[in-house]
């Protein structure tokens, strides 16, 4: 599988397609075979882009002490830097649309879309919101003591049973605990506390003006509802627009692929990359 050096890593990513680029961040604890459908269904018209983040996947881990969002970022610079990418649309899904946003306000110039799904703004964050962060660092914790896999089918299912419908049916859990890579206990905790920083990591959207699409998906709690008021008004200078994703929960690209990819193609050829489809 191709990698490229990034920094002080070795970043794996696959490459598909043909036309403007479009790079893929996936979720904490997750893989580039979390967009397979997106990369799939888009590069007959794109390049679609996808990489595990540090600490994730084929990329692995690094020796660093710990890890933030703004060092997950600078390694997307340089994925971009190492591929030869000028501007891109960036689509990133949780902790990936947190990696998203800190690129995007420290290189707007590089951003020819930006796509934001089912993920949260830097700055404090609503009770569920500090209450799923505080879980997050617990079972990192945990997982000294818990088998990994054990640990992730039991925070899908619990949060089905808290919140029905947030981590999606059962056939999406069961494809979340089997796609996710094997994360070691050091790397799990240093993930698990980037994300829970990015609260407090100073990000200025207000610098982001090319095109952008919100996406969270229905079953996601009402207190999404204030995460996204917020992200739309960081952005107010990019002319946001925001979708709710029908079915779907947390990962709303797998709960409901067909819908979440119409939406993207849409934007992609409406307003990100309208020149392309012309031409």
């Amino acid at each position: 599988m191709p990698t490229v050096r990034t920094d002080d890593i070795e970043t794996h990513y696959v490459k598909q397609g043909d036309g403007p680029p479009v790079v893929f961040v996936h979720g904490m604890l997750m893989s580039t075979s979390m967009w397979k459908h997106q990369l799939d269904a888009l590069e007959d018209s794109f390049t679609t882009i996808a990489y595990d983040v540090r600490g994730h996947g084929r990329t692995g881990g690094s020796g660093r002490s710990s890890y933030s969002i703004e060092l997950f970022a600078a390694d997307l610079a340089a994925l971009f830097d190492a591929l030869d990418i000028d501007r891109a649309v960036v689509c990133g899904l949780s902790m990936g649309g947190a990696i998203a946003q800190a690129f995007a306000a420290a290189h707007p110039e590089r951003v020819a879309g930006l796509v934001l799904a089912d993920t949260f703004p830097a700055g404090p964050l609503p009770l569920t919101g500090r209450l799923a962060m505080a879980n997050v660092r617990f079972l990192a914790r945990l997982d000294r003591l818990v088998d990994y896999r054990t640990l992730n089918r039991w925070q899908l299912r619990v949060g089905n049973w808290l919140l029905p419908g947030v981590a999606g049916d059962a056939e999406t859990v069961q494809r979340l605990v089997e796609d996710a890579p094997h994360i070691s206990h050091d790397e799990f905790v240093k993930i698990a506390d980037a994300t829970a920083g990015f609260q407090h990591e100073p990000v200025d959207l207000s610098v982001v003006t090319a095109p952008t699409l919100v996406m969270h998906g229905e079953h996601l709690p009402m207190a999404n509802e204030e995460t996204t008021a917020r992200l739309l008004d960081q952005l107010r200078n990019a002319d946001p627009v925001a979708h709710v994703v029908p079915d779907s929960g947390h990962a709303s690209n797998i709960d409901n692929p067909d819908f979440f990819t119409a939406q993207l193609r849409e934007f992609l050829t409406e307003r990100a990359y309208p020149e392309a489809v012309l031409s």
